[in-house]
């Protein structure tokens, strides 16, 4: 009789121990998978920003090509010369 009931307790225990057991190997699981989904999105996240910054260096760099082709020396001059010329007239006002 003694030996049935410490045979139903080891039962139970191992019972128990499984239970635990699992819900313990679930949540570890739950965390993988939430760390896993965080480090995916900070990975998506991080190479958007790359693909946005290599654009608009591109888009930076393409810009300033067109604008050193469309200025040529004597805009660059004729520029100068219109910006002096609005100083001066600047001056002239203030004084």
């Amino acid at each position: 009789m003694w030996a049935d009931q410490f045979r139903v307790n080891g039962y139970s225990e191992i019972e128990r121990e499984k239970v635990n057991l699992i819900n313990s190997t679930s949540m570890t699981l739950k965390q993988l998978e939430n760390y896993k989904n965080e480090t995916i999105l900070f990975e998506q996240q991080r190479t958007i920003n790359q693909v946005r910054e290599r654009v608009f260096q591109q888009a930076l760099q393409g810009a300033i090509g067109i604008l050193n082709n469309c200025l040529s020396n004597e805009l660059h001059l004729r520029t100068i010369n219109a910006n002096i010329g609005m100083f001066g007239t600047m001056k002239e006002i203030t004084d």
